[in-house]
């Protein structure tokens, strides 16, 4: 079987690169179990090799010998689909990015200082594919949309802190569905993926 990187491989067989999108699972089975478990059976692994993918990968960032940040990226995930120069602020970067099996409308992001340090690490819509449809609260549902969309959406938003480095929360104010109501929200994304949503209190009225 092709062990090519990124590419699948039976939990008997298991490649060395791993498919990085079993790391991504792993954080996410935190706030999204059930669905990570269906995308497990899709991709025809079990949650032990998810587990492994996830220790192989930590054992690679924190190796003394680790390579650039940036290189890890390539020998797991193989060339990237694409490279553009971004300009954020007054600063340029370098964005590449990846296909990820499971979702084939994102794609997944890692932007780079001119120095080769990574800046960002997430899930991005692909270019050219339509977006979800955001509305009101119930249109967010997990693993439907993106952190900057959200933002978009129901702007302005307010960035928190995340309870890990691969994760972010968006706090902002969107309308319920039945009624237009406008309430306070703060929603928990890892790598950039939306995975759950809590209603913490009512919006301020307007004046």
């Amino acid at each position: 079987m092709d062990s090519a990187p990124g590419s699948f491989a039976q939990p008997d067989s298991f490649p060395a690169p791993f498919p990085f999108v079993l790391v991504l699972l792993r954080r996410m089975a935190d706030h999204q179990p059930g669905l990570v478990e269906d995308a497990l059976r899709e991709l025809g692994f079990g949650r032990a090799v998810m587990r492994e993918a996830n220790r192989r990968w930590q054992a690679m960032q924190r190796s003394p010998r680790r390579r650039a940040a940036v290189a890890r990226y390539r020998s797991v995930l193989g060339p990237p689909e694409s490279t553009a120069t971004r300009r954020i602020g007054d600063l340029t970067c370098e964005a590449l990015s990846w296909s990820v099996p499971l979702w084939p409308d994102l794609r997944f992001e890692v932007l780079t200082a001119p120095n080769g340090a990574v800046w960002n690490e997430w899930l991005v819509r692909a270019p050219g594919a339509p977006g979800p449809r955001l509305r009101n609260a119930a249109d967010l549902m997990p693993w439907s949309c993106t952190v900057d969309e959200v933002a978009r959406a129901f702007a302005p938003a307010r960035p928190m802190e995340g309870s890990a480095p691969t994760r972010w929360r968006l706090a902002f104010d969107a309308p319920e569905a039945e009624n237009g109501e406008l309430r306070h929200y703060v929603a928990e994304f890892t790598w950039g993926l939306l995975q759950r949503m809590e209603d913490v209190r009512p919006a301020s009225p307007t004046a």
